[in-house]
Parts: C-alpha cells; sequence; structure tokens
C-alpha cells in the first residue's frame, strides 16, 4: 500500500508540470515494470533465451524507472534529443548495475545487512544472473530453474551450486561493464560539479553492500 501511495503521489506531481512528453515518458515507466511482473511468472527453456529473458525483465522492472527518470529530467531541463538519449543510456546502463549487484548481495549477504531474507529470490522460485552463469558449470540447476525451484533442497542446492560455480564473480563482471559504460556516458558531458555526482553514483551503485 506504500507503494502505491508513492506511485499515486507521483502521478499527481508529474501531471502538475503539465509537459505532455515527460508524462509520456514516465508512464512508459508502470508499463514496463507490469510487463516485467508477467516476465516475472515464466522461465524459458534454452539457456540463451532464458539470459536474454531475464536481462529484458530486469530493465523494466528496475532499469526503466532510472532511465526514464534521467530522461524525463534531461527533457525538462531543455535538453536537445541527443543529450536525451545520452541521460536514457546513461540511466538504462546504471540501473542494469543496480540490479545485477542486488541479485548478488543476494548470496552474498546477510538478511541483517540487505533488510530482507537472504536468498529471497530463489525462495521466491526466481532465477537471477548468479545462478543462470552458474548453469554453465552445473547444468543440473536447468530442471530446477523450470520448476522454480520448488522440490525440497532445491533451493539450498542452487545456493551450493552457485557458490561453486563462477556464477557471482562473473555477474559482478557484467554489473562492472555496465556501470563502465554509463561512466563512459557521463565522461562525455562537459566537466562540472554534476558530471562529478554522475561519476560518483557509478561507484555507489558497484560497490554497495546492501
Amino acid at each position: 500500500m506504500a507503494g502505491d501511495f508513492i506511485l499515486a503521489v507521483a502521478s499527481m506531481m508529474i501531471a502538475r508540470l503539465r509537459n505532455n512528453d515527460v508524462t509520456l515518458v514516465l508512464s512508459q515507466v508502470v508499463t514496463d515494470l507490469v510487463q516485467g511482473e508477467f516476465m516475472q511468472l515464466g522461465s524459458k527453456e534454452t539457456e540463451n533465451e532464458r539470459f536474454a529473458h531475464y536481462l529484458t525483465k530486469t530493465y523494466r522492472k528496475t532499469a526503466s524507472l532510472i532511465a526514464n527518470s534521467v530522461k524525463a529530467v534531461a527533457m525538462l531541463s531543455g535538453a536537445d534529443e541527443s543529450m536525451t538519449e545520452l541521460a536514457f543510456q546513461y540511466g538504462r546502463n546504471l540501473g542494469l548495475a543496480f540490479q545485477l549487484v542486488d541479485d548478488l548481495l543476494d548470496f552474498v549477504s546477510s538478511a541483517a545487512e540487505l533488510g530482507k531474507p537472504a536468498c529471497a529470490d530463489l525462495q521466491l522460485g526466481l532465477a537471477t544472473a548468479p545462478v543462470l552463469f552458474a548453469c554453465e558449470k552445473f547444468p543440473e540447476l536447468n530442471p530446477m530453474i523450470m520448476r522454480r525451484f520448488s522440490e525440497p533442497g532445491d533451493v539450498e542446492k542452487a545456493f551450493e551450486y552457485v557458490h561453486r560455480s563462477q556464477g557471482l564473480d562473473q555477474t559482478r563482471f557484467l554489473a562492472k561493464q555496465h556501470c563502465a559504460e554509463a561512466a563512459r556516458l557521463a565522461r562525455s558531458l562537459a566537466p562540472s560539479p554534476y558530471r562529478s555526482g554522475l561519476l560518483v553514483v557509478c561507484g555507489l551503485v558497484l560497490n554497495r553492500t546492501k
């Protein structure tokens, strides 16, 4: 209910801007979020399709909010089309990195540190990047993914396989790539305290512990 209330207040604030283009951009966030939730209900059969499905779902559920919010700010400042696209791509990469780190922390941080139960995604039946990468070494994870870790012992086995594979390292590497791309885009802007802030945020996202 708190989330619904925040969304309602944000919608009223957007309406008060009286900027149809910005309203359209930020409405896309809600559309993407709902589509991402539906995508989360299913799994793909093949490993390649599964990872592409995961990345698309991650964009829609997390990165779209950041990407379109940053784009909206650029639009409100009167930036041209190339600058608003740069803002969007910066936010997209930052958002993907944020979720990848979140998925990583689900396997390496305690419940107290996270503020939520550890291995929450596995318990919900969700295969995130560490698990999908771990499939390369432990293909026995594939049937667990398809049954959404529903059998007794599935969650514990999947957790063990992830830690015995390179899944966590590969997830962090992918997050670093997205943060590096976001930083590259930020560096293309003129030097200013605001550009410095965008670069600092890249480090904060990558190095956060909760």
